[in-house]
């Protein structure tokens, strides 16, 4: 590739940055940030970029235009890049969930671009382009969402670059994947959020000093919670369908744990918990994470 633009510059944007340059995946990377603060992070950090004020200045010399914006943004920033795009240009986004940003994209879209959408799976509870790292994205799922539409050279191309970001390439229909992610990943996000917010109404209405004795569980809990909140708000909202889904089931399966526990019934207790400890046995066996304890725990 010849050049690449991105559009968002903070974690994720910022990684693929240092990547790129890395692989000497393209002679240049232009990036477009609206955000001052981060703008002041990419010059101190000396990221190998050259920043434009508009991305309309170089759409013409980009073979590649990712979007790493929150999904709230896609639609002014299709508007915005519209009469410059051509049928030369391939555009991706990385957004977490994909059928309702599909819908933004089908409508506001110039019909002559290349548009397939990516995801992956990266990422962490801190934001902005001083926590971005080249190596987020080595042995990580990206996962490529194919439709009727789907031209195989765009696929093709979009395959090769991921690769050589480092990640493993999966492809799905965006159905598929928000499915899948509305329990892998946002789900257990919004645990998390409800979790700590659990514990805060707690400290108020019992007036203790709560936090200070937090045990592992949710020490662990708040670190996901601690994630950037625009995003997570536009993947909820994005989601709602599925996520809405996702939380009866757990509201289920919470009633038969309380109504298991209230009873004391050991048997059905003890077959649960044995029964999920395998989920955590096989995403060992699977390399996503180490059989280490994390965070300091003995």
């Amino acid at each position: 590739m010849k050049n690449i633009l991105i559009i968002g510059c903070g974690l994720l944007g910022s990684s693929l940055v240092r990547k790129i340059k890395q692989k000497k995946i393209s002679k240049k990377i232009f990036v477009y940030e609206k955000s001052k603060k981060y703008l002041s992070q990419i010059k101190k950090l000396k990221l190998p970029c050259k920043i434009v004020k508009n991305p309309n200045e170089v759409i013409d010399l980009c073979d590649l235009i990712i979007f790493c914006t929150p999904m709230s943004e896609y639609q002014n920033i299709i508007k915005k890049i519209n009469p410059k795009l051509n049928s030369k240009n391939i555009v991706t986004d990385i957004g977490s969930s994909k059928i309702e940003s599909q819908k933004i994209i089908n409508k506001y879209l110039t019909k002559k671009t290349n548009w397939l959408s990516s995801h992956p799976i990266a990422g962490s509870e801190v934001s902005g382009p001083t926590n971005g790292y080249a190596s987020i994205f080595d042995n990580k799922w990206c996962v490529l969402i194919k439709d009727k539409n789907t031209k195989l050279n765009t696929l093709k191309v979009l395959k090769n670059f991921w690769k050589k970001i480092g990640s493993k390439v999966v492809v799905m229909n965006a159905d598929q994947h928000d499915k899948i992610f509305s329990i892998t990943s946002h789900l257990p996000h919004l645990i998390a959020y409800n979790l700590v917010k659990s514990a805060q109404d707690f400290e108020k209405q019992q007036s203790y000093n709560l936090i200070q004795y937090s045990a592992g569980g949710l020490r662990d809990f708040s670190r996901i919670a601690a994630s950037n909140e625009i995003m997570w708000r536009d993947i909820f909202f994005n989601n709602k369908g599925n996520v809405s889904k996702a939380i009866d089931l757990f509201v289920k399966n919470l009633l038969d744990f309380k109504k298991d526990i209230l009873k004391q019934n050991n048997k059905n207790i003890l077959l649960k918990l044995k029964n999920t400890k395998k989920v955590r046995a096989k995403i060992i066996k699977l390399k996503h994470d180490i059989n280490k304890p994390d965070f300091g725990r003995d």
